[in-house]
């Protein structure tokens, strides 16, 4: 998702949903996101609030040994209330998106990581018909192949989330799920980190999610989705899927070819048969008709001059994941290119500046060639690439404004 932040904790945005805060565009843990730093503070109104909670925690069901140990270290955590009130609505465009979601090192690691492990993913689709290359670009999304897991405590995270109360009763809930699953054993207090709102492990799930959801797939007694080990976390993530109406051998969508003059109906509001679309003129990018996978909508993200979609029922269902367009659309391609696919047959247009993205990578090589790291040359404009701007324009005598033009460009290559 790229909104609020780079790359999203995916269950966590449906639940936010539910409460008027999910996201609506971010990338999984793994945007390109930091590990954080979210040290504890002094704060009694906080140790207070944990000592009425402690007297209404074992009304629902949790043990005093489960408390005293999970509570032993719980901190207040200010980041984390920084963090949440500053979720700044930054939406990129579904190219700038894809450029991260789908860049070639994603691809190529996804492609590494399915074939490492295709045994377990094959005994994970046998058991719950969800094919292992759309459960590795969910994990691709959410934490880069395991290698961002957050390593926030998730107890003082919800608690602090909780006492904070602008979302008092949710995370409350998410804290009580956080010590059942403590009770359970499935992990040590020490050992349940995750993101600064709580989301845990692989594929990013927050507590409630994971007491729903989280599967113990190889019967050792515990669902660890914590481990270097992905296994239980990679099922327990086609476990959610499955549960929420999974059709295996159902493509998400397919890329196609819009008719000259096509003006809709765009959106998943309308829903029509393949050959309905195809007698309206929408092929495939091979030129044929799209096969009847079941009744289909038409995306077009980008206007009817990008790169278009037709959907089906397991679109739906990875928006349970997270209901941001942009993600699903960057969790079905992602999968096709992990499987084999090349990339998308549709353009995208200049962007509002007048530049493509191939203009916008060349922009960000000059910089970087005349001192100003940009940090990389995916054509997307971020923090580093804007400072990088700024940078030369102040070491030129030019207006500092962050800004990519056409013109700077042309000055960078001149």
């Amino acid at each position: 998702m790229l909104t609020r932040r780079a790359v999203g904790f995916g269950i966590l945005a449906s639940a936010l949903a539910s409460c008027g805060g999910a996201p609506t565009g971010r990338i999984g843990a793994s945007s390109p996101r930091r590990e954080e730093a979210y040290p504890a503070a002094p704060n009694p109104a906080f140790d207070a609030w944990i000592a009425g909670f402690r007297g209404r925690a074992p009304a629902q069901g949790i043990a005093e040994t489960t408390l005293n140990a999970a509570l032993a270290r719980v901190g207040f955590l200010p980041g984390v209330i920084e963090r949440d009130r500053n979720q700044t609505e930054f939406k990129r465009s579904l190219e700038d998106y894809l450029s991260i979601a789908a860049s070639d090192e994603r691809v190529s690691k996804g492609r590494a990581n399915y074939a490492r492990y295709r045994g377990v993913l094959s005994e994970i689709e046998q058991r719950y018909g969800v094919e292992g290359h759309v459960v590795t670009a969910i994990w691709g999304l959410e934490s880069r192949y395991g290698e961002r897991r957050g390593s926030v405590p998730v107890i003082s995270a919800t608690a602090t989330l909780a006492f904070d109360g602008r979302r008092g009763a949710f995370f409350e809930k998410q804290l009580v799920a956080a010590l059942r699953i403590l009770q359970n054993g499935d992990i040590s207090p020490a050992g349940m980190t995750g993101s600064w709102a709580g989301a845990m492990g692989h594929t990013q799930f927050i507590p409630t999610s994971y007491l729903a959801y989280a599967v113990d797939f190889r019967g050792d007694g515990r669902r660890d989705i914590w481990s270097d080990d992905p296994t239980d976390a990679l099922a327990s993530t086609a476990s959610y899927l499955a549960r929420s109406g999974w059709r295996r051998g159902q493509p998400w969508g397919v890329e196609v070819l819009l008719p000259a003059g096509f003006g809709g109906p765009f959106g998943r509001g309308t829903t029509r048969s393949p050959s309905a679309w195809a007698a309206q003129g929408l092929r495939g990018v091979n030129g044929q008709p799209v096969p009847d996978y079941g009744p289909a909508s038409i995306l077009a993200p980008a206007g009817a001059g990008g790169p278009a979609f037709m959907v089906f029922r397991n679109f739906t269902v990875i928006t349970r994941y997270n209901n941001a367009e942009n993600y699903v659309i960057g969790v079905g391609h992602l999968s096709d290119r992990i499987r084999g696919a090349g990339p998308l047959r549709g353009r995208f247009g200049p962007d509002a500046t007048g530049l493509t993205k191939e203009d916008r990578q060349d922009l960000q090589r000059l910089l970087t060639r005349a001192g100003f790291d940009t940090e990389g040359d995916d054509g997307v404009i971020g923090p580093k690439t804007i400072a990088a701007i700024r940078g030369y324009q102040a070491s030129v005598g030019l207006p500092v404004t962050g800004e990519p033009s056409l013109a700077l460009l042309r000055r960078l290559r001149a």
